[in-house]
Parts: structure tokens; C-alpha cells; sequence
């Protein structure tokens, strides 16, 4: 073990609860139930610092080393428990970081005879605790970053469902920018829909898409190919007359695909096609 860490390891035996109370006064938690949580989190770090210590685990093995393989765990759990209730990086970081002052003031104490020693295991505390926290800044941003990309897949999953709206027609609202995740995600869910329901015709509204330009009419053309390659055939509604301008003025050739302005002469199209006349009762 290192030498350094032989105060802050005895410390932590001796002292394990007057520093977890000083760590959770520090922190200046005045929520009951926030001030329990906490308690728990301090009482399991201050475990693993101490196991790591015991193992002879430097700050610098913190993010590889051996014996810091339960610390490291139990910093990825927080962070994400943190950011999964919505807290800030900077108040998981600060958290952690309130541990130091009760620390350095129980190895001064412990060390007050011998200077060099005190400064040389204040040292070694202050970098092992700012490794703690900078982990726990690295693990909370990958924690939110999954977040966010599976709240921005679920966005797209309910921003573009796949609609029955007829016995053979089926129709996906489009709102939004057209990306190749988009369109893809888009593609996929109405080719298996296809499939299920043996439906003849799609209907692509894009009254919701506020502009097209030549990559989103490329990904457009995509899915129509896609949905001819199943058997069905395609409709696109909702092209407003600025689309239109667009599209003429980039020159794409959509030659062969029936477009509509709005998805009521889409609709009545496809049941025409179906040999349906819809008349007023």
C-alpha cells in the first residue's frame, strides 16, 4: 500500500461515520428523504474507497486498476440514477466533492506532529477525490447522452406512426426534418406494416415537413422504391405549393409517383383505386 494513503486509509476505519456525517453536512442537504439517499451513497463510496485503499489502489489506477473495480461501479450507478432523476453533472460532481473538507480535516488532525507526512496524504486525498469526481462527470454525460438518444428514438418511433386507414391503405404523417435515421426507422416500420396487413397502397404526408430539399426528396424516393419492391404502391400528400417550387427548381424527377396537396384527396384517391365511391348518407 501506498505510504500517502496510510493516514487516509486509517482515517476511514477510525472515522467512517463522523466523515459521512460531515460529508452529508457539507453537502447541505435539508430534504429528509434526499438527505437518507444520500447517506447510503456515502456510506457505500466510502466503503469502496477503503477497500481500494486496502488493496493498494493510487489515484491514478482509478480508472484501469484492479482494486478500484467496485469504486468504479458503484460512480456509474450514481451518475446514472442521477441523471435518470434529471440532477446536473455539477451536482453529482459537487456531491462528491464535499468529501475532501471532513477528510482533510481528520488526517490534519491525525497528522498534526508531522508536517510533511500531513501534506503528503492531503496530497494524495486531494487527487484521489478529484479523480472520483471527474469520473463521475464522465460517467453522468454518457448516462444522459443514452438518455437523450433514447428519448430522441421513442420522439421518432410516436412522431411518425404507421395509420390504417382503410382496409388496404395505410398512411404515415411525417412532421418534422426528414434525416436517413428518420427515414429509415420511417421505412422499416411501414414495410413491416405492409406485410402484416397485406395493404396495397401507402399514403407519405408531408404536410408536417417544413421543407424539402434534394437529400429529404432522395430518402422520399427511397421509401416509395422500398414500398413498390413490396407490391404496394405509394401516394404522396401534403405537397404545398413552396414544395413544389422546390422541387421543380432542383429539378428531381418524380415522374411516375402520384402526389396530392392535402391527405383528404389522397385518402379519396386510394378508395377510389379500391373501387370504393364514398357519397354523402
Amino acid at each position: 500500500m501506498n505510504n500517502d494513503n496510510d493516514a487516509l486509509l486509517t482515517t476511514l476505519r477510525d472515522e467512517e461515520n463522523a466523515v459521512i456525517e460531515g460529508w452529508l453536512s457539507e453537502a447541505q442537504l435539508k430534504d429528509p428523504d434526499a438527505r437518507r439517499s444520500a447517506r447510503a451513497e456515502a456510506a457505500e463510496l466510502v466503503a469502496h474507497l477503503r477497500d481500494g485503499l486496502q488493496a493498494g489502489g493510487a489515484a491514478d489506477l482509478l480508472e484501469t486498476g484492479a482494486p478500484w473495480t467496485g469504486l468504479r461501479d458503484m460512480l456509474g450507478e450514481l451518475s446514472r440514477m442521477r441523471a435518470a432523476k434529471g440532477q446536473s453533472a455539477s451536482d453529482t460532481s459537487r456531491f462528491v466533492l464535499a468529501i475532501k473538507k471532513p477528510l482533510f480535516a481528520a488526517v490534519q488532525r491525525r497528522l498534526a506532529d508531522d508536517p510533511a507526512a500531513m501534506a503528503r496524504a492531503v496530497w494524495a486525498l486531494s487527487a484521489l477525490v478529484d479523480e472520483i469526481a471527474q469520473r463521475t462527470v464522465s460517467t453522468y454525460q454518457q448516462a444522459r447522452e443514452d438518455i437523450i438518444r433514447r428519448q430522441q428514438e421513442e420522439l421518432l418511433e410516436l412522431s411518425t406512426p404507421v395509420v390504417k386507414l382503410w382496409e388496404g391503405v395505410l398512411a404515415v404523417p411525417m412532421i418534422g426534418v426528414l434525416d436517413s435515421s428518420r427515414t429509415q426507422m420511417v421505412m422499416e416500420a411501414l414495410l413491416q406494416k405492409i406485410v402484416e396487413t397485406g395493404s396495397a397502397l401507402a399514403i407519405i404526408d408531408i404536410t408536417g415537413v417544413p421543407t424539402v430539399d434534394t437529400l429529404e426528396a432522395q430518402h422520399l424516393l427511397k421509401t416509395v422504391t422500398a414500398i413498390r419492391l413490396m407490391g404496394a404502391d405509394c401516394i404522396i400528400s401534403g405537397v404545398r405549393p413552396q414544395i413544389a417550387q422546390t422541387i421543380v427548381h432542383l429539378g428531381l424527377d418524380l415522374q411516375g409517383i402520384v402526389t396530392k396537396a392535402n391527405l383528404a384527396d389522397a385518402l379519396a384517391l386510394a378508395l377510389k383505386r379500391a373501387g370504393l365511391n364514398v357519397v354523402k348518407a
